[in-house]
């Protein structure tokens, strides 16, 4: 179990008696380490006279770890940022420890996220190179690996997409434009009206797509020089000894890895494996619902914003 192990100077200035020089862990009592975990369950789930009466400590571990990996998607999400400044190739590489993304928007001068919407509008796919008949060309004999088809560097659609006009997708923005005589600016900016348009399609701060293929995120030319901010999640997965998890969530982990060790058994009743999801499933709604931070003082101010009145 985390226990406070340390004086209140040495919480707030760390290790080098400095305050608020970077090598302080605050915050860190609100979480417990994997490794804590692990240990705790092989003293309160195993041995005689349990229902796990012998387990490899290296299975633990590792129904430990797919707990966390599960868990970081809803219960437990790893929501992580990074914010670069857009270059004139208009993209941004994927975090190493990238899953999913959960906002993107670019800073304005104030300092306010402006969300940038994702599109369908373009992609970047293969473009293998042709010759003049059409067909598919290869590499050499000479080459390293000859018979290979020889793909361009880019795409046309994603060097069309980075070549447009610097322009909002919301509109023209009063700029001297003649949709009537250019079709691609018609279908792009009239295409809907301001009835069913798409959302993607209704504002000014830009959009992306996700280049999944090599691992980008590709930005409108709108974005471009912008400062941007990712927001995203990860799978929670590391070193046992750097792998923390809330103590909200504490007992969901070793429900959801006895659970798993049982029922993996063949010498385990239904009806205890059962018991154990059932049990699982409860302290994972749980450790939802504590994590999700409802507070009643918030939820009062969204009563109150509606059109009736809350009498208190």
């Amino acid at each position: 179990m985390a226990l406070i192990n340390q004086t209140s100077e040495e919480y707030y200035l760390g290790p080098d008696g400095v305050w608020d020089s970077g090598d302080e862990n605050y915050g860190d009592y609100q979480f417990v380490s994997i490794a804590d975990i692990i240990n705790n369950f092989m003293i309160s789930h195993v041995g005689q006279d349990k229902l796990i009466p012998k387990v490899r400590r290296t299975d633990v571990a590792y129904w430990a770890q797919r707990a966390i990996q599960e868990f970081s998607f809803d219960v437990l999400p790893q929501d992580k940022s990074i914010e670069i400044e857009i270059p004139p190739g208009l993209y941004m590489v994927l975090p190493q420890d990238y899953v999913n993304y959960t906002k993107l928007s670019w800073t304005d001068g104030a300092g306010i996220e402006r969300i940038i919407y994702r599109t369908d509008l373009s992609s970047n796919p293969e473009a293998p190179t042709q010759n003049a008949a059409g067909e598919y060309t290869f590499t050499t004999g000479f080459a390293t690996n000859p018979g290979e088809l020889i793909t361009n560097a880019q795409s046309e659609t994603l060097t069309r997409w980075n070549a447009r006009s610097n322009f909002p997708l919301g509109g023209p923005g009063g700029g001297n434009w003649d949709l009537t005589n250019n079709p691609d600016l018609l279908a792009l900016y009239a295409y809907g009206g301001r009835y069913g348009i798409d959302p993607e399609n209704a504002q000014a701060n830009g959009t992306f797509y996700i280049d999944r293929v090599n691992g980008m995120i590709r930005f409108s030319s709108d974005i471009r020089g912008r400062i941007v901010t990712l927001k995203y999640i990860s799978d929670g997965l590391g070193s046992l000894e750097d792998m923390t998890v809330h103590k909200f969530a504490m007992d969901a982990v070793v429900k959801h890895i006895a659970y798993s060790i049982l029922s993996t058994r063949s010498n385990v009743q239904e009806y205890i494996v059962a018991r154990f999801k059932k049990m699982a499933s409860a302290a994972r709604r749980n450790a939802k619902i504590r994590l999700s931070e409802l507070k009643a003082d918030l939820m009062s101010q969204v009563f109150r914003n509606q059109s009736k009145w809350i009498k208190h």
